[in-house]
């Protein structure tokens, strides 16, 4: 009789040198991840350059929002539309149902959004309580992972979390999923998972790689964030000059002490002499009458035009069009015009929709073996919508010519998806479909079964 094996209760050396390194790994990067986050919510402080800003205005906050633009733009024009295995109808199905259960569809725009704010996010694959596959969203602030650039594959990950003194950790291996739990300055395994993937089922998202840095960049640059910060500042200006200049400025030459006390010899205040709506001078002793004026008050639309020239030079850096940053003219642009300026954004918006395919696709895959699926696990297509968000008459159209010239099928699921139909009204359609062609076909067995009967019946009458 054979002993069944139980986890270990303790990290093997390699483990715990992983664990280590990736822990540190996550420390060096929360700083960089908090200031993108500040800057994407709109907390981040600007440097004061200690010139212009009196120390009591040092607290007034200005906030432009744009990187939070920088990043929604390209946001909302990456949705995925459908998930699609060639030849396997089965899988498909699965996979569909996967991404239903797990409520991908709304948790794919967490990690989208994450990655153009971070530079990457993560999918992490695993089983729930009930053994169904399932598919969580991770923020790089709370997940680290060791990747091999030669392979182009994640050899270990590492999620961390941390609530006031308690901390917890997942350590994903290629053989298995580690739970740890903190245990003052080290960590003790709660529990070990192992799995039959052979891979580590972590797969990152990775924004506006390049071959020096793998890890991803953020939409929100060391370029955004200086004319952001130089944009706040200009509207700090702003704000403290509408502090000393809203009230244009007075002067009196040749008064007497007297015109600026009250009744009973008091002094008054300078805003009780500058409200007042008549200053009543006397002559002085000479019989000259006071001299009395108005310094010009500043122009506000310059401040106006500084942060317009900002919102250009951000416009220019971020690919968007100039007017989705509060930039405008007096003569509104044509809607040609606008088309041609969102044409570098929709190109941005497509190659990102490129590079999150192949995440999206190998995160579905390892759903499926974690569903049981016998090997060679199908291939997964991630069908995504147009980024350049053509109107509903415009893909009618395009699709009517492409049936008319006989490139399409009328009854193809394709001509459905290039007129712009979604998933579930596509199930709704082929639903209605497989309705219909089934009344036909009773309907002809009816009409075959009546007129053979009548063939019958005429037969028999001529015989008799």
């Amino acid at each position: 009789m054979s002993t069944p094996a139980l986890p270990t209760l303790a990290l093997a050396d390699a483990e715990a040198a992983t664990l280590s390194r990736m822990v540190a790994t996550a420390a060096e990067d929360t700083w960089r991840l908090r200031t993108l986050d500040d800057y994407f919510t709109g907390l981040s402080r600007m440097a004061n350059l200690g010139i212009a800003v009196p120390p009591a205005l040092q607290a007034v906050r200005t906030v432009t929002g744009w990187p939070r633009i920088i990043v929604d733009a390209l946001d909302e024009r990456l949705d995925i539309d459908s998930l699609k295995c060639p030849d396997d109808a089965g899988a498909e199905a699965a996979v569909g149902a996967i991404w239903d259960a797990n409520d991908l569809a709304v948790e794919s725009q967490l990690a989208h959004q994450d990655a153009l704010v971070y530079g990457r996010s993560y999918l992490a694959v695993g089983v729930d309580e009930w053994g169904d596959p399932l598919v969580s969203v991770e923020s790089p602030q709370h997940m680290s992972v060791d990747y091999d650039v030669r392979t182009r594959t994640v050899r270990a990950a590492l999620r961390l979390i941390t609530a006031g003194s308690q901390r917890s950790a997942t350590l994903y291996l290629p053989d298995q999923t580690v739970y740890l739990e903190g245990s003052g300055t080290g960590w003790t395994v709660a529990d070990r998972q192992p799995h039959s993937l052979g891979v580590v089922p972590v797969i990152r998202l990775a924004n506006r790689q390049r071959i020096a840095d793998r890890r991803g960049s953020s939409e929100i640059t060391e370029e955004v964030r200086a004319l952001t910060d130089a944009a706040c500042r200009t509207l700090l200006g702003q704000e403290i000059a509408r502090e000393f200049f809203a009230a244009p400025q007075r002067y009196v030459l040749g008064a007497s002490e007297g015109s600026f006390q009250g009744p009973d010899g008091t002094q008054r205040s300078a805003w009780e002499t500058y409200i007042g709506r008549y200053l009543a001078l006397e002559r002085d002793e000479d019989g000259a009458v006071p001299e009395v004026g108005q310094f010009p008050a500043y122009d506000p639309g310059v401040y106006g035009r500084i942060v317009d020239t900002y919102a250009r030079l951000v416009a220019g850096v971020t690919a968007l069009p100039a007017h989705m940053l509060g930039y405008t003219t007096d003569n509104p642009a044509s809607a040609e015009a606008i088309r041609s300026a969102e044409a570098r954004l929709i190109k941005k918006a497509e190659r990102r929709q490129r590079s999150f395919s192949g995440p999206w696709s190998r995160a579905m895959r390892l759903a499926l073996q974690l569903t049981g699926a016998t090997a060679p696990v199908p291939t997964v297509n991630v069908q995504w919508r147009d980024p350049s968000t053509p109107t509903v008459a415009a893909q009618a159209d395009a699709t009517t010519k492409l049936v008319a010239a006989g490139v399409l099928p009328a009854d193809s699921e394709v001509t459905l998806e290039r007129a712009g139909i979604d998933r579930a009204q596509r199930q709704r359609i082929a639903a209605d479909r497989a309705r219909s062609a089934g009344r036909d076909a009773l309907d002809q067995i009816a009409r075959t079964l009546t007129s053979d009967s009548r063939a019958s019946k005429a037969d028999y009458q001529a015989a008799a």
